[in-house]
C-alpha cells in the first residue's frame, strides 16, 4: 500500500492537508471542524532518543526491583509491581488486576521500546523496519498508558497503608516516579514530525542511490 508522509487527514471529518512545519507552540487545526492536527515538536531526535532510552532503563528498574518495604511487627515484605498486581489477581479482582497491568505496565513498554526503535534509526538516518505499522501502533496505544493516573493511586494506597504498617520506599519506587516523567515526556510529543523526517530520510537515500 502507497503511504502518503507529507500528507495528513483529520481523524474527525476527513478532510487531507500538506504537512507543513511549525514553529515555536504553533497548532495545526482542521479547517473544517477546528480538530487540532498535529503540534509544532519541540524534542529533536538527539534531545528525545536519550529520554526514550532512559526512560526504558528506569521504568525495567521499577518493575524489576522492590518499590517499597512493609513492616509489621517484625515481619518484613519487599514489594515489587508485579507482586502487587499478582495479589490483586488473587481474589476476585482479576479483571481489575489484568486492567492494572494493561495501563501501567504493559502500554507504557511497548511505547517506550517502539519509539526508541524508530529513533535508533531516525538517528542513523534510515528508514525503522516496519515503520508505518509502528507508528500506527503508538498512535493507538496512547490512550491506553495511563501511568499518570496509576502512579497518585499507587500512592495513596501507600500512605494509607503507613497508617497501619511501617512502610518504607525502595529504590522501584523512586524510579518508578522517575520513569513516570520521562515516559509522559517522550510520549506526549506530537509524532507527525517523525512522518516527514521518515520521508526526508526515504528521499534522500533514493537519490543518493
Amino acid at each position: 500500500m502507497k503511504s502518503y508522509p507529507y500528507l495528513i487527514a483529520c481523524p474527525h471529518c476527513g478532510c487531507v492537508y500538506r504537512l507543513r512545519p511549525l514553529v515555536g507552540n504553533d497548532v495545526a487545526q482542521c479547517g473544517r471542524c477546528l480538530t487540532i492536527l498535529y503540534r509544532s515538536s519541540s524534542m529533536s531526535p538527539a534531545r528525545l532518543l536519550p529520554l526514550a532510552c532512559a526512560s526504558a532503563i528506569t521504568f525495567w528498574m521499577a518493575n524489576t526491583w522492590p518499590v517499597m518495604t512493609v513492616s509489621f511487627h517484625g515481619l518484613t515484605h519487599d514489594v515489587t509491581l508485579w507482586q502487587s498486581m499478582w495479589s490483586l489477581a488473587q481474589d476476585d479482582t482479576f479483571f481489575l488486576a489484568w486492567c492494572a497491568v494493561l495501563f501501567l505496565i504493559l502500554a507504557p513498554s511497548l511505547q517506550i521500546m517502539l519509539l526508541t526503535w524508530i529513533l535508533l534509526f531516525v538517528s542513523a538516518r534510515r528508514r525503522a523496519p516496519g515503520f508505518i505499522a509502528i507508528m500506527k501502533t503508538l498512535r493507538w496505544l496512547r490512550p491506553w498508558n495511563m501511568m499518570e493516573v496509576g502512579l497518585p493511586g499507587f500512592l495513596v494506597a501507600a500512605v494509607k497503608l503507613s497508617g497501619l504498617l511501617d512502610v518504607s520506599v525502595e529504590p522501584g519506587g523512586w524510579f518508578l516516579v522517575a520513569s513516570l516523567v520521562l515516559v509522559l515526556i517522550i510520549t506526549r510529543q506530537d509524532n507527525h514530525w517523525l512522518w516527514s523526517l521518515d520521508s526526508a530520510v526515504h528521499r534522500g537515500r533514493t537519490h543518493h542511490a
